[in-house]
This record gives structure tokens, C-alpha cells and sequence, in this order.
């Protein structure tokens, strides 16, 4: 029997499921999948009743119940501390992008929406998410000058939360095709090749059509 179970939504759509669902399997956390898929127009009812928050993902572990895809990143590296870097200062960094991450963008996931089965390029490209995208690959050649030696993702060798909160990020830079410098290119195919991630990619190309949403599948 497990320790509880994650609630999601279309691996195809689900922005904030796949963050915290990598940082519930990097964590290794006993926990059931169930997958409510979104249904247009929102809110999902089977959603809105079963989530404080009414969204997902939502996490109830062991008694406990953890909403929002930081918190439960949080959660998890209670159980795996190597989810943050062990270094004060390299932690303090990865909290910080991780949280901006969590409150900013808007531009770019208002013109950028996550569909890991279509190829939007080159549509997409408002202003605002120009600007946001200019902020990522900066934080991104920031974080891996100071902190990246050793491996691909933003803290060197390790897949992180940040790395996790980022991973959406890069779903939506690999289906939109906004013009990157090469070091950024890099890093999403770092994180692209990262096997929870090839993992989730193909959970979504598995989802039957019945799952698809039109809003999300069409340009608006």
C-alpha cells in the first residue's frame, strides 16, 4: 500500500503537475498517481473539490497535505535534501530562481502554453515574453557561471527543484522555438534528456485523444 497519493493534470498540458511530480520521484516518495484531466471552461470541478488551492498538482503524503509545486518541493527534500544544493549560499540562489520561477513570467506562459504535442514556432512572441524569456537565459547563465561546474543543469551534475521548476520552462522553449543563445539550447537539452523528464513526455504522447483540450491546442 502507498504513502499517498499526487494528483495531476494532462502531462501534455500541466505546467505545475510536472514540477511537482518530478520532485515527488526525485524523492523517491511512495505516493499513487491520479491524473484529473482539465476540462475547459475551468474550473475543474473534480479538481476545485479535492485541492485546497482548487489546482494542481496536489500532494497528500503520510498525513500530510501539500499544495503549490514549491511547497512541495519543500516537502520533498525533507524526505531527499539533495533537492536543494548543499551549499548555504548555492541553496540560498536556487531558492531565490525557484521562487521566481513560481511567482513570475506571466507574459510567457500567457503567449508560451505548455503542449508537449505540437510545434507552435515561431507564434508566441509578445513583447512581454521576450522580456521574460531575456530574464530566464540571463538567471540561467548566471546561476551556471557561479554554481554549474561539473555537469549540464543549473547546479552542475545534480538535477535540482530549481531544475524541476525550470523544467516546464523549457517544455515551452522546445515547443514555441524562441530564438536562444547556444548555452541555453544546451540546458534544455540537458534537462529534455533527463530521464523523469523523457519519462513524462512519453506519459503525455500516451494520453488518448479524448484528453485533449481544445483551447490548449489551438492558437489563439
Amino acid at each position: 500500500m502507498s504513502d499517498g497519493t499526487l494528483y495531476i493534470g494532462q502531462k501534455r498540458y500541466s505546467s505545475w503537475s510536472l514540477r511537482g511530480w518530478l520532485a515527488v520521484r526525485l524523492a523517491g516518495l511512495d505516493v499513487e498517481e491520479m491524473m484529473i484531466p482539465f476540462v475547459r471552461p475551468g474550473p475543474t470541478p473534480a479538481i476545485a473539490t479535492l485541492s485546497p488551492n482548487g489546482l494542481v498538482p496536489y500532494l497528500e503524503h503520510q498525513g500530510a497535505k501539500v499544495w503549490e509545486s514549491l511547497a512541495i518541493c519543500d516537502y520533498c527534500a525533507e524526505f531527499e535534501p539533495a533537492l536543494w544544493p548543499a551549499d548555504r549560499i548555492a541553496r540560498a540562489h536556487a531558492r531565490s530562481i525557484s521562487a521566481e520561477m513560481h511567482a513570475g513570467y506571466r507574459d510567457l506562459r500567457m503567449a508560451m502554453w505548455m503542449n508537449l504535442g505540437r510545434d507552435f514556432s515561431p507564434h508566441g512572441r509578445t513583447p512581454g515574453a521576450l522580456a521574460n524569456i531575456a530574464r530566464i537565459e540571463a538567471l540561467w547563465a548566471d546561476t551556471r557561471a557561479r554554481f554549474g561546474a561539473g555537469g549540464p543543469f543549473l547546479f552542475g551534475a545534480q538535477f535540482t527543484a530549481a531544475d524541476a521548476m525550470f523544467a516546464p520552462v523549457v517544455a515551452r522553449f522546445l515547443g514555441w522555438g524562441p530564438e536562444l543563445t547556444a548555452e541555453s539550447k544546451a540546458y534544455c537539452d540537458a534537462v529534455r534528456a533527463h530521464p523523469l523528464v523523457a519519462e513524462w513526455y512519453d506519459g503525455a504522447a500516451a494520453e488518448p485523444d479524448s484528453m485533449l483540450v481544445e483551447d490548449y491546442e489551438t492558437l489563439k
